[in-house]
């Protein structure tokens, strides 16, 4: 389809905004487009050429627009693009562009935790057998940017958002669909939402395709039934029909019994696990939490649907260490041990967390809000047997307490730390609070705003003080 002479618009001009309108520059088809660049911040750098509409009144009058190039940040429900699409604009979004132009081959991860590391490790896998593989997405880079140096050959790994995934007509050959519980209420209207959003993974996938859904969780289990492809699970609780699982210490692997089928139905009816396969030990992988179990299963079932074979599997797991503020092992100080794991911005990933460590632990909660429900994770740190103390933070944090408090024995109360106001306070509390042994975990469960710009600064200023910390304990001439 030819755009040019079209009035097209670019709705938030971050990352993959910029990304998006050099991609439109490059395109023959965008050529004499007239491109608007619309964002809420006053502030941003508008490319020579193109014309802008910023500050409160971005949304005015999208109906003005032909085409709209949503990114993830923009909410597709927004009544402002509702009245748009009524009225005949085209919305579409760069991960839209990249589907509809890819020459080679997607694998596709979503979930509403662990897509970043079972996006990185299937990567890994894909490298390690020798695949021409790229990285992008919601991690690594926007999804256009690598499209000109893709082939027919080539094997693209995307970590996919339920914001990119919302209005997605198309699925990955092999979709992923890792633990779905809920997650961004402020954007989605319902967890059904947020849910029916993440299940595009796999709903536009034909009979040639795979789906790969966590057996242990319900909402991913149930895309199966959408699935047109042969299904695949995974399970770290015990052995599946067809897919990956964990058992006697070893990830394990079985492309399912001679004579199944395919489809959704199929899934459920395999009556014995075929041949199976080890890969490797378990304790080959070297991230922390059996949720990364979970993870890597995933990542087997993909890399072997995608070629790779069970020894290049096993390399890649044993070599690889995970990702950045992902409980990440920052450094240990007077016999404790510091995690990073700012990534956690819900409260079902600070559950992972808390579950990961056995040791004792000092646990740092709390942040802005995304509208999230802390019944669960108030009940399990009232409940808990290693932790020592909890370092309440943001504006969030009287919520959490509130079902701290509602959930604790009276007899055996929580020690809650309060009113830190810098990452140096924060630290300092910690390495007060904990002894010997124990883990200090900061995995907030909440967004990173009001204290921090963003999940990654939290979690570097974390690493820059703990790092500060260790390297004054480790100088004998310290006081």
């Amino acid at each position: 389809m030819a755009y040019g002479r079209k009035k097209i618009a670019i709705l938030g001009f971050d990352r993959e905004g910029r990304s998006t309108y050099q991609f439109l520059l490059r395109a023959p088809e965008f050529e004499g487009a007239e491109i608007w660049v619309l964002d809420r911040k006053e502030d941003i750098e508008v490319p020579p050429g193109a014309r802008a509409k910023l500050g409160p009144g971005y949304l005015d009058r999208l109906e003005g627009f032909d085409v709209i190039f949503r990114t993830p940040g923009a909410r597709y429900h927004a009544p402002e693009l509702r009245r748009a699409r009524e009225r005949g604009t085209e919305i579409s979004s760069a991960t839209k562009l990249f589907f509809e132009r890819c020459p080679g081959t997607i694998i596709g991860v979503t979930g509403t935790k662990g897509k970043g590391t079972t996006s990185s490790l299937i990567y890994e896998i894909l490298r390690t057998s020798g695949k021409k593989a790229f990285l992008a997405g919601n991690i690594g880079v926007p999804a256009l940017d690598i499209l000109p140096r893709m082939d027919a050959h080539s094997w693209a790994v995307l970590e996919l958002s339920s914001f990119q995934l919302v209005d997605l007509d198309a699925s990955p050959h092999i979709g992923v669909a890792l633990m779905v519980t809920s997650e961004h209420l402020d954007w989605h209207d319902t967890v059904d939402d947020y849910a029916a959003a993440k299940s595009n993974i796999v709903r536009w996938q034909g009979p040639r395709d795979f789906a790969v859904l966590a057996e242990d969780y319900p909402r991913s289990r149930d895309y199966a039934h959408l699935a047109q492809g042969t299904v695949y699970t995974f399970s770290r609780l015990h052995a599946v029909a067809r897919g990956a699982w964990v058992g006697n210490g070893a990830f394990w692997y079985s492309a399912g019994a001679p004579g199944g089928g395919t489809g959704s139905d199929d899934a459920t009816s395999i009556p014995a696990i075929g041949p199976k396969e080890r890969i490797c030990a378990v304790s080959s992988l070297r991230i922390p939490g059996e949720h990364n179990w979970e993870n890597a299963c995933a990542a087997i079932v993909a890399g072997r649907l995608a070629g790779a074979s069970a020894e290049d599997i096993a390399s890649a797991i044993e070599n690889f260490r995970g990702l950045a503020h992902r409980l990440e092992f920052v450094a240990e100080a007077d016999g404790v041990r510091y995690y990073d794991d700012s990534y956690s911005t819900t409260p079902d990933a600070s559950l992972v967390a808390l579950e990961a460590f056995p040791a004792p632990k000092i646990m740092i909660l709390g942040g802005s809000s995304k509208g999230s429900d802390f019944a669960a994770l108030g009940a399990a740190v009232a409940r808990s047997t290693s932790i020592r103390a909890v370092i309440g933070i943001g504006a969030e944090w009287p919520r959490i307490k509130e079902q701290i408090v509602a959930h604790e024995d009276p007899r055996r109360r929580v020690a809650c730390i309060e009113g830190c106001a810098s990452m140096e306070e924060i630290v300092r509390a910690a390495r007060d609070a904990a002894r010997p042994g124990d883990a200090v975990i900061l995995s907030p469960g909440c967004a990173s705003f009001g204290m921090f710009k963003n999940y990654t600064e939290r979690g570097e200023q974390f690493k820059t003080e703990v790092q500060r910390f260790a390297e004054r304990s480790e100088d004998p001439s310290h006081d």
